[in-house]
Formats: structure tokens, sequence, C-alpha cells
């Protein structure tokens, strides 16, 4: 049983993409074309945002996010951002790119997201610093498809003039407990901006690489737009230097089809989450927690192990024909490009978790799938 498949994910949708790709390729226009157009439109429709903006993939959406809010003076080189200790290293990337420094939020144990709780103590804290960090900005992940959101904290936060930036790279469709700051539940437009992803494994994926910012904020979309086409607001008019971060017409448009089916997809994840969670009743096996006042999108299912069994019940998962994965091995702080700065002095529940967690195939599957899997995680022994 494959972990993802991605031939077989888009095989149901063949058609349509063959269609959408001719249709492009007789058109002639490849770059700011109709498609992008219609794509930006649709992606603004289904968040609820006013903006949105077709980019080259999410790592160069959240790029463009921080060089636009440090062209239009909301942040400047030197400033602290909070960043979930957890997630994958591309959300910090454009944090020490453009010369911010990331302060690593632990995550939350239930949710494995950041941790609000953790962040406003880390407030407090530098307050009573005698040399404290210019905290601009809280950059959160909706890690794994589950939505990251806390209103008091968030709102305490915006009170300070902080901004709050949205990875929504892999919670595309989901829903928060609460509203957040724009009246709307929906990831992607519950703070100041968001950076969607929509790399091939995603729950949307392109058949290449593509990303997205949105945002209600019409000076970061204008500064954002700008950027993603070499800094011009006009045709050889350079405002900024800026980037190539343009979205193709062919991805658009394979976005668009791929937009129209998310429901779908959704709910598909969403079943066989239900049935492993039903299902796994392996004790050595913790589940992730289903929390019935969101919507989660479930990009991966994960659980956790014991340390020091991951590796015994990987091994035994693929003896039985199941791959998995493991998301992620190790935090970002803890890479060779930023161990020497950043590495806590302690253990962190981020290390431990990164040496527990394990990645259950989630695409691709049947509902007699997930039951199979289920039942031979509960015959694991240690």
């Amino acid at each position: 049983m494959n972990f993802l498949n991605l031939a077989k994910t888009n095989a149901p949708l063949l058609k349509e993409l063959e269609d959408a790709a001719s249709r492009v390729i007789r058109s002639g226009c490849y770059l700011h074309g109709p498609e992008t157009k219609a794509f930006e439109e649709e992606l603004a429709m289904q968040c609820g945002s006013k903006y949105a903006i077709g980019v080259s993939n999410g790592l160069d959406a959240l790029r463009l996010i921080i060089r636009g809010y440090i062209e239009t003076g909301r942040l400047r080189p030197g400033d602290a951002v909070m960043v979930a200790a957890n997630t994958y290293i591309a959300t910090v990337m454009p944090v020490t790119e453009f010369g911010l420094v990331p302060i690593f939020v632990e995550p939350d144990a239930d949710t494995m997201n950041f941790n609000w709780e953790e962040a406003s103590r880390i407030l407090a804290e530098n307050d009573d610093s005698q040399f404290p960090l210019n905290i601009r900005c809280a950059l959160i992940t909706h890690l794994y498809g589950t939505p990251c959101w806390d209103s008091t904290v968030a709102d305490m936060m915006r009170s300070r003039g902080m901004i709050i930036v949205e990875d929504n790279a892999q919670a595309i469709g989901a829903e928060a407990s609460e509203e957040g700051f724009n009246g709307v539940s929906h990831t992607g437009n519950l703070a100041d901006a968001a950076a969607f992803s929509f790399y091939p494994t995603k729950n949307i994926g392109a058949l290449g690489d593509a990303g997205a910012v949105t945002t209600n904020d019409p000076v970061l979309a204008d500064a954002v737009k700008a950027l993603a086409n070499y800094g011009t607001d006009r045709r050889y008019h350079n405002i900024y230097a800026g980037f190539n971060c343009r979205l193709d017409e062919i991805q658009a448009a394979m976005l668009r089809i791929k937009l129209r089916h998310m429901g779908e997809e959704t709910r598909r994840r969403r079943e066989i989450a239900e049935i492993y969670s039903r299902e796994i009743n392996n004790p050595i096996v913790e589940l992730p927690a289903i929390f019935p006042d969101m919507i989660q999108v479930w990009h991966q299912y994960v659980v956790r192990v014991p340390e020091g069994l991951r590796d015994n019940m990987r091994n035994y998962l693929m003896e039985h024909g199941i791959q998995t994965d493991v998301h992620y091995p190790s935090p970002p702080y803890m890479q060779p490009c930023y161990v020497e700065d950043y590495a806590p002095e302690a253990e962190t529940l981020s290390v431990r978790l990164s040496n527990s967690c394990i990645s259950l195939p989630i695409a691709n599957l049947t509902s007699e799938n997930a039951v199979e899997v289920s039942e031979i995680i509960n015959k694991f022994r240690s």
C-alpha cells in the first residue's frame, strides 16, 4: 500500500486536467492570463478573502508576505518573529532570509500546533526582560490540516501591533472553532495574511509547483503582486528589487479543477481519519486528536509511538506492504543551517515529537484499506 500515489490521485480528474492543459496550450497565453485571474478569484471566494495572488510555490508565498511587510514598513530587519518549533523548515527560511529573528514556540501537545499559551508567556517574559526583543509578528502553521487559532491571544497580539501570518500549506479547506480577524473561520483568512502551497503532494496539488498569498489588506496585496513580478507596478517600472515568482497558466488551470473537487477530497480524508481513530486500539499508539468543533482536513494522519519504537513499527508495517513517512524527523532549529544559532539547551516537546511521529497513508485509501491498516497496527507488539 503506497503512502501516496499521485497518478492514482489525479486519475479521476484526468479528462478534465487534459482538457484544461489543452485549452491553455491552444490559447497561446502562458503567463498573466485568464486562468490565473480566475483561479485567484476562486481561491479568494473559497476562503472569503478580498485578495488572492497566485505565485510560484509555498516558500515564495511566505517570502513575498514577509518582504511585502518590510517594503510597506510593517517589519524591519532585526524584528523578531514567533514561529512554530515543529514546522517544516520552509516556514522559517523567509524569516532569517530577510534579517528577522525567529523565536521558536513549542507545540501544544494535543493539537501539535503552535502553542498560543506558550506564545503569550514568551511575550510576557520579553516585556520584563532587560534586553527585550522587538517581537512584531507571529507566523502560525496549521500543521497536518488542523486549524491553529486562539482568538483571545490573537486579539492580544493585534492590540500590541503585531502581525499574524498563516502558513496554510497543509490546511486548505479547514475551519477553526472561532472566527478570525476577518469574520470567518476558514484557514487562509483568519489573520492578516496567509501563504498556500500547492506542491503536488498537498490536498489540492498542482502538476508541478505553485502557491498563493491571500489577504484583506490592499497595501500588502499590491506589494506582493509587484514583488512577485520583478517588483513592477507596470511594465518596465520597478518600484522594488523584486523576484520572479509568477504562477503560470497551466498550473492555474490545473488548480481550478482541483479546487472544484476540494470538498470531495476533504470528505474522503475525514472519513479515513475517522476510521483510523475508531479502529486503531493498540495501547502503544497515540492517535491524533479529533476536534468536533473544527473542520480538520487531514493533510497527514500522524500517530505517535514511544521513542525508540518508531523504526521497528515502520519496518513492521513495510513488511506488511504498508508505506509510512515521518513529518518531520527533525525540528528546523536542529538542521545544520540553524543548529548553531537556535538549538535549545534542554530537550523540547518538538524534539520528542520528531522522534516519535509516524504518518500513516491517508491519500488514495478506501475505507477497506483503512480498516486493514488499523488491524495490522493493532497486532504490532514492541
